[in-house]
């Protein structure tokens, strides 16, 4: 609307002298500039909102998609990636899509129209200028081919650098124990530094190709002075349409350029949306069935010649395993590190799928059972106890939030946790660290026990549980889980043959085979595996006896 308002007062007002109408155009003026501001406000706080409404979106579904990815995800995937996704690579997308994609909206619309302006003023000028848009055209697909993958590759390197900083922070006690720290320094500057460089050569591209698409617009406007110059001395083309052809071309020349900028964003956002993509696509190992069971389980929990593969290039982490644990049998679980005693567990819970075999509870196969409903019957106790940054009542009662005040400190009174936690100065209420930070290892693994004993599980699983206790707490613990195991189906992965001496049946396993099964009495008769790790574990002990003798 400037050009046209222009042109008329060129050739309207001023050639002819119509000097009347200057407060009619002075009015036009100013209601364009309210209805512009008015339009300017809609275009950037729907653009701003658009963006924010998409990438809300698009998180919650990132995130809801991290809590259902099974563990063989997890087993390749990098703390640090993942965040820099769900952080820096959906701000760019929303970036794009906040202010990218709206310039985009505004562009095509100021380039539509102002063409069709030029064109009702004078084809032949309109053609000329126009000559030169393929040329731009070509400039910017090609500038938007090289810059994609440079985006790309900015986008991996974030995410590296970010690997590295979460695993330095987490590992930052190993690192200063082992006096490593210049060589976290290197390792960091590396990354940081292809981090540098990545972008140095999407800058370089970027300086090459914004000089050439400003250089074909002044090409443009040079055309349009010089050959519409020429019909105004001919009288083909009044002194104001040349000034509002001039303008429209900025118009279009101002756009175009900056369809760069909207391409320089489209190639960040696309870089960001196709690793976003990458989680969103993810396959799903865990898939639950329609109609689900969602019935109480009393934990009868039974093995048919199961076996299990984590990856196609790996052995088999567990070979026809067979077993039969009714509700209140406690299962044993000894062996050497990596012989699938973890693993077994993790089948129960749905952690993993077996590659072949029957794994029933209760008589129904596990795949057939709702998976919230299932591990709402699991009270899982990991070798690595994981606490949240909260309150230690909080910690206890997260598989189980309706508990109350009496379930929470009965639970703590179990694990033997009740008493430390009344020695600190805010009780149950004593808000902990990151990861548990404060607590001794031993203490984190008792309000894991009783986090596991709260939800009062069917079936519960103590994965070297007792690891990090002394002997005394240890013993403490066992006799205090006793009675917690009675009427459940209980497994104890130990390496402590004292941590699973008791359980009703023990099964020894290597390379992923039960090498052994019995009770503790039976299988020091059989004088096996189980009876070598007895004699290596007790060997101290005896020769103290002897000498005691």
């Amino acid at each position: 609307m400037y050009p046209i308002i222009l042109q008329i007062t060129i050739d309207e007002v001023v050639a002819k002298e119509k000097y009347n109408l200057i407060p009619w155009i002075a009015t036009a003026f100013v209601v364009l500039m309210v209805v512009k501001g008015i339009a300017t406000f809609y275009h950037q706080y729907l653009g701003e909102r658009f963006g924010v409404i998409t990438v809300y979106k698009v998180r919650d579904a990132l995130y809801k998609k991290l809590q259902v990815l099974s563990f063989k995800y997890y087993d390749n995937a990098k703390t640090g990636d993942i965040m820099s996704r769900l952080t820096s690579d959906v701000e760019g997308f929303r970036f794009f899509l906040s202010f990218g994609f709206a310039e985009l909206v505004r562009i095509v619309f100021l380039i539509g129209i102002s063409l069709t302006v030029m064109f009702y003023y004078s084809i032949p000028l309109a053609l000329v200028t126009m000559a030169a848009m393929p040329f731009l055209i070509i400039v910017v697909m090609s500038f938007e081919k090289r810059a994609h993958p440079a985006f790309r590759g900015i986008r991996k390197s974030f995410g590296k650098l970010n690997t590295r900083v979460q695993e330095n922070i987490s590992g930052m006690q190993t690192v200063k124990s082992l006096s490593r720290e210049d060589f976290e320094i290197g390792r960091f500057s590396s990354s940081n530094d292809d981090y540098r460089q990545n972008y140095i050569k999407t800058s370089e591209l970027w300086a090459k190709y914004f000089p050439l698409m400003e250089f074909i617009g002044n090409v443009c406007s040079v055309a349009l002075l010089a050959f519409g110059g020429y019909l105004v001395i001919n009288e083909d083309l009044a002194l104001g349409e040349l000034v509002a052809f001039f303008s429209l071309v900025w118009y279009i020349m101002g756009p175009l350029m900056n369809v760069g900028y909207v391409i320089n964003m489209f190639s960040q956002a696309k870089a960001s949306g196709e690793r976003l993509r990458e989680i969103l696509e993810e396959h799903e190992d865990i898939v639950i069935k329609e109609n689900p069971i969602k019935e109480s389980i009393k934990g009868h929990v039974t093995f048919n010649n199961v076996t299990l593969t984590y990856t196609e290039d790996d052995d088999s982490a567990l070979k026809n395993i067979t077993f039969d644990a009714p509700p209140g049998k406690t299962i044993g679980l000894i062996g050497a590190t990596g012989s699938g005693k973890t693993s077994i567990t993790q089948l129960i819970t749905r952690f993993y799928e077996p590659e072949s075999g029957e794994l029933l509870i209760d008589d129904r196969p596990v795949k057939d059972y709702d998976l919230k409903t299932l591990r709402n019957h699991i009270g899982f106790v990991l070798q690595e106890s994981f606490l949240f940054s909260t309150t230690i009542r909080e910690n206890i009662a997260y598989g189980n939030p309706n508990a109350t005040d009496e379930q929470i400190i009965g639970a703590a009174k179990r694990a033997q946790a009740h008493d430390f936690i009344m020695a600190m100065p805010k009780g149950y209420d004593t808000l902990l660290g990151e990861r548990g930070m404060g607590l001794s290892g031993g203490q984190k693994q008792r309000i894991a026990i009783a986090r596991a004993i709260c939800v009062d599980p069917s079936i519960l699983v103590l994965d070297d549980a007792t690891s990090a206790v002394d002997m005394e707490t240890e013993f403490q613990i066992q006799k205090a889980l006793k009675e917690v195991m009675k009427g459940r189906t209980s497994f104890i992965i130990a390496h402590r043959i004292s941590s699973l001496k008791h359980a009703d049946e023990i099964l020894v396993l290597d390379n992923g085979e039960v090498i052994e099964s019995g009770t503790h009495d039976e299988l020091l008769k059989i004088n096996g595996a189980y009876k070598r790790i007895y004699d290596i574990q007790y060997q101290d002990h005896d020769v103290i006896m002897n000498a005691v003798n």
